[in-house]
Formats: structure tokens, sequence, C-alpha cells
């Protein structure tokens, strides 16, 4: 995931995100680490990387009300017009459940004025994802409203 700024690249935050799971793991004589063992532990973890590139960061921000409901967004970075959406895979989530989540995302942030791009970001540690690189490919796309970019990692 890259996240223009000022017309510069950013590091693929989303795509490292696995391997800095891992490094906190490997802490020295045994110290205390941060565990990531659901979604609110993804979600603080990215937001202090996202911390790195962006002085904006809106947690929480409220989306336009969809199909009878109003709803957060995890991260809205006002900077670059982009909505970052985090997800983790869990045992009662299917891939069908998490594509039908994602499809709903797509089409609230559709709504938002400062969504210009969505980036779903889906942490499946345990590979859980029956074909992942086709729920990507299937949701990812551009349209005249948005650009959507869903990455399931680690790849």
């Amino acid at each position: 995931m890259y996240l223009p700024r000022n017309g510069a690249r950013r590091p693929q935050v989303a795509e490292r995100l696995h391997a800095v799971i891992r490094q906190l793991r490997e802490r020295r004589e045994e110290r205390p680490t941060l565990e990531v063992e659901d979604e609110y532990d993804v979600q603080d973890l990215f937001h202090a990387l996202l911390i790195i590139y962006f002085d904006d960061i809106r947690k929480e921000e409220w989306s336009p009300s969809y199909a009878g409901g109003a709803s957060r967004m995890d991260f809205l970075l006002p900077e670059v017009e982009s909505v970052v959406e985090i997800k983790m895979t869990r045992p009662s989530l299917t891939t069908k459940q998490l594509g039908e989540q994602l499809i709903v995302d797509v089409a609230k942030y559709k709504q938002h004025p400062m969504c210009r791009s969505l980036y779903c970001v889906v942490y499946d540690p345990a590979g859980r994802t029956s074909n992942p690189r086709s729920v990507e490919n299937d949701l990812s796309g551009d349209n005249e409203k948005m650009t959507v970019r869903v990455m399931i990692v680690p790849r």
C-alpha cells in the first residue's frame, strides 16, 4: 500500500505489517511486548506506523449513512483524501463473509467526500483466507469516485 503525499511514494506499510509484528515478538532479555491477538491490536499498531508518515490521522471518523446505518472508518487521512480500513481474520470469519464486509465498506466510503482512495488491509497471519489474491483482485479497482486497493497480508 503506497500512500502518496506531495507526489512522494511511501513505503509499503501494509506489506511490511507482518514483519513488524514478528519483530515486536523478538524483544531483548524476554521483555514484554505488544501482543497482536485481534483486530483492535492490529489497528493500534497500524495507527502507530501511520504516524511516521502523516500528521493528520482521524481515527474512527463517522462515515455517511449506508443501508440504514452509519459506522466509523478506522483511519481518515485528509491530506491524501484516503481512508484505511483494517480487518483481521479469525476462525469465525469465512472468506465469503470477509468479501461481503469489504463490499459494504467500498459502497459506504464512496459516499464520503474526503475519500478518493480506500485501502483495505486484511491481516491474515494464519492464512485463513482461501485464494487471497482472488479476493484482492475482485475487490480492488478504480472508478469515477475512488480507487480501491485490498491487500491481504502476509503475502
